[in-house]
Formats: structure tokens, sequence, C-alpha cells
């Protein structure tokens, strides 16, 4: 009589063969996501194994400064700032002492880097030359590492910024090349690629990320791990999708602790040396379990995302050390 039994996927021999030097299948990434809650502390065991290997128990806070809001021509579907959306604070960029200060004041908090970021759909020559100038003067300052979020980037302007003193430029793939033109059609997703290979040509390191829960498939979320990866993303910022109001996502439901677990494990796996960071959402959607994350990520955003506030930095510093983590300070 034929087996049916369904072959269990062994999460611990994933972690073994990555550790040793190898990569999982995309078939094998979708068997995580795919994993039961009765599997989840293995699949987070394994992610764990990889995690230690490479940060041990470090994390790193990033603080995220909405430095433009608003007045957006993009029409991204989850994005409290874009075009079809309403009810966000609108302000012009700020000007280069307010972004100094906020660095000023990130860097007492204990975040290790401080990210800047505007609306739009990429930055204007005025915008540009002030964030270079605020900039040389957090290098200056500060040793406090950076990072900027200015939308899509020309190589001339990637350059300009490099050396400026910028570390690293953000640009998230977000989702799959299959879905994306669901979540928006103002700029295509060979666009967000451009953009990427702008920055790594340019010497800055490269993060980016995706935001999951908008209703893309298992799939989807595989195939974006492995643009990541072809990418060569430097750190990976996971966002949940946190409903927005006036959003055209507006009544999407909300992922489950448990399916945010397993999206990072997954990650992990797939970018075992990768940074990767718990990012918007982990407060609402991960709620009592944002600890279990850590056993995957090795940063998080902390203080607010945005548009949206966060738990807080002393709370969230609390929470790292009870869970048997460390802080991680500017020289680790």
């Amino acid at each position: 009589m034929k087996d049916t039994t369904e072959k269990k996927t062994d999460f611990d021999l994933l972690a073994h063969r990555v550790l040793s030097g190898g990569t999982i299948t995309r078939g094998e990434a979708a068997a995580v996501l795919r994993s039961d809650d009765d599997e989840l502390l293995a699949v987070l065991q394994a992610a764990f194994r990889v995690r230690v290997r490479h940060f041990g128990r470090r994390v790193r806070l990033h603080v995220i400064e909405n430095a433009k809001s608003g007045m957006c021509s993009e029409n991204c579907r989850y994005c409290g700032q874009s075009a079809d959306a309403s009810g966000v604070p609108v302000y012009p960029l700020k000007s280069v002492d307010e972004i100094l200060a906020d660095a000023h004041e990130a860097s007492q908090a204990g975040a290790y880097r401080y990210c800047i970021v505007t609306s739009g759909r990429a930055p204007s020559t005025a915008e540009l030359a002030r964030l270079c100038e605020a900039l040389r003067r957090i290098r200056a300052e500060l040793p406090i590492h950076t990072c900027a979020s200015l939308g899509l980037l020309t190589a001339a302007q990637a350059h300009e910024l490099k050396n400026a003193g910028l570390d690293r430029y953000n640009h998230n793939l977000e989702t799959s090349a299959r879905f994306f033109p669901t979540t928006c059609t103002a700029h295509t997703y060979a666009d967000r690629l451009a953009t990427t290979r702008v920055v790594k040509e340019a010497g800055l390191e490269l993060c980016s990320g995706g935001l999951f829960g908008m209703g893309e498939t298992v799939d989807d979320r595989v195939a974006l791990a492995f643009a990541l990866k072809e990418a060569g993303s430097d750190a990976v910022p996971v966002n949940f999708l946190n409903p927005r109001p006036t959003t055209v996502l507006a009544e999407q439901p909300r992922l489950k602790p448990a399916e945010c677990l397993r999206i990072l494990a997954m990650l992990r796996l797939v970018l075992p040396d990768r940074e990767v960071r718990v990012a918007g959402g982990r407060e609402v959607c991960l709620g009592a379990m944002q600890p279990l994350a850590l056993f995957a990520a090795d940063s998080i955003f902390t203080r607010g995302y945005l548009t949206t506030p966060g738990q807080g930095i002393a709370q969230d510093r609390t929470m790292i050390t009870e869970a048997g983590f460390i802080l991680a300070g500017i020289d680790h």
C-alpha cells in the first residue's frame, strides 16, 4: 500500500546546510512559510542557529526620521503618504539644523543608525543639496551610521550622497515582480531594481526589503527573498502591513504573529549573513510574540515608523535585554 504520509521538512538540516556554506532552494523556503504552528519553534531554532553564527545575540537599534511628509506623486496602495491617501501630516523637507538635531537625539538614545526618509518619487536638486549638507554635518559631529530613503536615484545622485558621507541607501523592492503592479502603477519594478543597482555601483550599502501582508502569495514572498539576494541587499527591513485608514488596503487583514515569524525565519535562511530588521507593523502584528522575532532578526526600528508610532525606545530596550539579547552600540 502506498504511503501517503506527507514528508515533513527537517528545518535543523536546512540550518546545518546553510551554516556549512550551502543554500536553501525556493521550494524549501516555501516549506518554511507553509510550516504549521506545531513546527514554529523548530523553524525559529533553525533561523536562530544561523543568526547566532553571523550576529551573535546583538541587536542594533535604528531610528527612522520622516524628514519630508506627504505631497507624494506616487500611488503605492499601502502607503499613507501616497497620492491616493489622506490624513497624514504634510510638510516640506526639514532644514539642515532640524535633520541634525534629530540625528543627535537618535544618537543620544543609543541608536546604531539614523535613517532619513522623504516622501516623493525622487529628490529634487535643491532637496539633495540640503540632505548632503546635513549628512556632512552628521558625519563631522556624530559617530552614528546613516541611511537615506529618498525614492528613485540616478547614478550621479548616488555618488553625490556617497561623497557627502552617506553609508547606506534604502530602496525596498516591496514584493515580487509578479505582484508589484497590483501595489503601484506610478513606477515599475524595473525602476526599483535600477535604483538598487546604482546604489551598489556607487559603493553604498544597499538596504532593501519588503512589505508583507498585502495579499501576496507564499511564492511571491519567496520570489522577493531571492530577488533581494540577487540584488545584493546588505540589509533587509521586514515590514508587516498595518493598514492605514485612508489607503486602498485599509480593510486588508493583518498577518498573524506566527506567519510573521515564519517570514523572518525564511529570510534569515535565504540571506544568512545579511542584516534582517523588523520594521513597520512589528508591534501590531507580532503583539506579545515580538521578542521571538529576535531569534531570526538582528536589528529593529525603534520609536516609530514614518506615520505610525512605535512602543518607544525604553520599552524596546527592555524587551531586548529581558529576552536575553544584547544592545549593540556604535562600535559593534
